[in-house]
């Protein structure tokens, strides 16, 4: 089941949405830490994630799936925001440097068509991130967060995905250990969770993230046979 772009918006709103959009925004940093002059696609619900690079890329568009409805925008902002189907975005082929995925894949109707247009935009050189629930995580589970809704994938699962669809992984990571409670107690050790998480049980993370490249190599051209020559022979009267 899928969930709407403004309810996801109000998870965001709150203290555990807060620490969740800033422990993804310093792993983002991480992977990304320089988006100069690069143009850069947020499929999904990517708007307090995109800010990130704003000031630096080139430009930041910012797409919803027609299903998931439009996403808000904070007042005063700049818009470079749209809505469109999943599997027909409405940009010419290698447009962008950078596509960033999250409650994209988890929430497409079909995450093999969602991919296939991620990878017709991307430029030769281009980079992905998806971020998505992970299987084995409290948070697939908890319908009191967007988390909790579509698709959950495990980190075997998403990297055969990608690489299923002529992408490279490069890198994945888990994070979002702490339980997706909105308790006082919970908020105030957000933190520790997340060390320990890493340590004691990392398969259990909230999220999985997998940044991917596209790959050339796995495209081979059929190639064409030679038309054989046909020889007409006039056999008269």
């Amino acid at each position: 089941m899928t969930i709407d772009a403004r309810v996801t918006a109000d998870f965001y709103a709150t203290a555990l949405g807060g620490l969740t959009a800033k422990l993804l925004r310093q792993i983002l940093l991480e992977l990304w830490p320089n988006n100069a002059g690069l143009a850069i696609l947020g499929l999904g619900y990517t708007g307090p994630f995109l800010r990130l690079w704003r000031e630096q890329a080139a430009r930041t568009i910012s797409l919803t799936p027609s299903h998931f409805g439009p996403a808000p925008w904070p007042a005063g902002r700049a818009s470079l925001a749209c809505t469109a189907e999943e599997d027909y975005l409405p940009f010419p082929d290698m447009s962008f440097d950078r596509i960033l995925m999250i409650h994209g894949l988890e929430q497409a109707e079909n995450a093999r068509k969602s991919l296939r247009e991620a990878w017709r935009l991307l430029k030769d050189d281009g980079r992905l991130i998806a971020v998505v629930p992970n299987r084995r995580g409290l948070w697939a589970y908890s319908e009191s967060t967007p988390f909790g809704h579509g698709q959950p994938y495990s980190d075997s699962q998403l990297a055969r995905l990608l690489n299923n669809l002529f992408f490279t992984v490069e890198s994945q990571k888990q994070a979002l250990f702490a339980p997706p409670l909105n308790w006082r107690l919970n908020l105030k050790t957000f933190h520790l969770w997340e060390k320990a998480g890493h340590t004691i049980a990392p398969q259990l993370a909230g999220l999985t993230i997998a940044e991917a490249t596209k790959d050339l190599h796995a495209i081979i051209p059929v190639k064409r046979r030679p038309a054989r020559r046909r020889v007409l022979v006039d056999a008269g009267p």
